[in-house]
Order: C-alpha cells, then structure tokens, then sequence
C-alpha cells in the first residue's frame, strides 16, 4: 500500500507494506539479549489456586506473567526521566511517531582499552543532512548482537562530544544497537545521555534515545521514514519497536 506521510510540512511518498523492523524481538529465556546485570526475562503460565495458565496444562487460554527490565532486555526508547530526579514518562513525552531519519554505519574506533563513536565520524557520515531521527548500526553488526550478553564486557559507546553534535544539529531521536550511549562502568557520569539531552541548559524533554536496536545488513544507509512506536507505560522507558520505511522517489 503506497502512502503520502508528512512530517514537518513536507509530503514523503513510501510502501507501507514494506516495513523494515529494526527492534529486537522478548524472549523468555537466556538466549535473549542481557544487560545491566540482571537475569533473564521470565515469561511463565500464571499459577494460582490450583490454576495454570496454559492450554498445554489443560487450562482453556494461555495466561503468561512476564518479567523483565526494558533497560536491560531488549530495544527500548527512553526519555530524560531516565536521568532526572523528577519523574517523566516517555509515554507522555513521545506524542509523534513518524520521523525523518538517516541510517548510518559507523565502525567504533580505538580510544585507549574502549572503542567509541566520535564526533568526526558522525560528521563524516551525516555530512550536511539534518535530520529529526538518526539510527546507528555499528560494525561488525553480526546476528548475535540478538542474544549477547553484554555485562561486564565494556561495549563501545558514543563520545560526550558525539552527542553534544547530534544535539547541535538537533537530532530529537537517537537510536543505536549498543547497551547505553555510555560506557558501560563510568561511575554514573552518563556524560553522553546528559550531552544529548541538554543537561547543561534547558532538557530536551521531548527528544529520545532507543538503545539495543537491531540494523540488518540488508538496509542499505540512507534515509528512512521512522515509525517508533512506545509500550504505553507510564515509565522513564519502554519496550519499543522502531520500524523504517524507505522513502520513494
């Protein structure tokens, strides 16, 4: 189904039957991706009064708790509330959902014992293109970046004066398939979220970061519609589910 969308005034020709989804699928288990220490999402029958929650058991439904942690478990985007002693929900903040965006290949380059995204390189890739959103697919972008477990394992991460540049060219939505925008033991500094949302002046409460995305080698680098779409909870972050679509001539 051919569309005309319009973000910012002007009118995007796309394919909405060609959606190219960039989130990362739940699992209940230990194969799924894992950060921050945690355990495992847990997706179980629900017990209760003799009641188990699963066809296979005799029941008549399948009834499932589930646990989990967004920051941890999979694609999330999260707002500022993520850093502030104020709450603030990205539900309530999130209220456009179809962008304009870049996709942009970048391989993090050696900075003492890290690898990290600089601002040269971001420059290089955007060169003069502005845009609302920009996704950023990091080499080597291997399939097991689904269900690697990152804790203790110092991933790269984007330099403060990386995020001081895309909020420069105000860049309102970051999406990225590493764990954090920051390194991963940094004593709670964060230097990279605080620089993207303007910490130092007045927060950008309604940009967003979306962290542990998953770019396949089969989309090209260029430019995109973005649908992202939020979970509607009424939290500092959400399992979310970013979905491109190219833009047509």
């Amino acid at each position: 189904m051919k569309a005309i969308i319009k973000v910012r005034s002007r009118n995007y020709k796309t394919n909405l039957t060609k959606p190219l989804d960039i989130s990362m699928p739940l699992r209940g288990d230990n194969t799924n991706v894992n950060v921050w220490y945690v355990d495992p999402p847990v997706i179980t029958a629900h017990t209760e009064d003799g009641f188990i929650g699963a066809v296979r058991e005799g029941a008549s439904i399948n009834f499932n708790d589930i646990c989990f942690n967004p920051h941890a478990h999979g694609t999330h985007t999260e707002c500022a509330g993520h850093i502030t002693e104020e709450f603030m929900s990205v539900n309530q903040k999130l209220q456009q959902f179809f962008f304009l965006a870049e996709v942009i290949t970048i391989a993090p380059e050696k900075l003492g014992d890290d690898f990290v995204i600089s601002k040269k390189q971001l420059q290089y890739a955007l060169g003069n293109k502005k845009r609302e959103a920009v996704v950023i697919r990091t080499l080597p972008n291997l399939s097991d970046k689904m269900s690697r477990q990152y804790s203790h394992t110092n991933p790269p991460y984007l330099l403060e004066e990386g995020a001081e540049f895309l909020k420069e060219r105000e860049v309102e939505h970051l999406l990225i398939d590493l764990p954090s925008l920051d390194r991963e033991k940094d004593e709670g500094a964060l230097v990279a979220h605080r620089a993207f949302w303007n910490f130092k002046g007045k927060i950008r409460e309604n940009a967003t970061i979306t962290e542990l995305i998953y770019v396949n080698n089969t989309i090209a680098d260029g430019t995109y519609l973005l649908n992202l779409q939020v979970a509607p909870f009424e939290n500092d972050a959400s399992p979310s589910r970013p979905v491109l679509y190219k833009v047509e001539e």
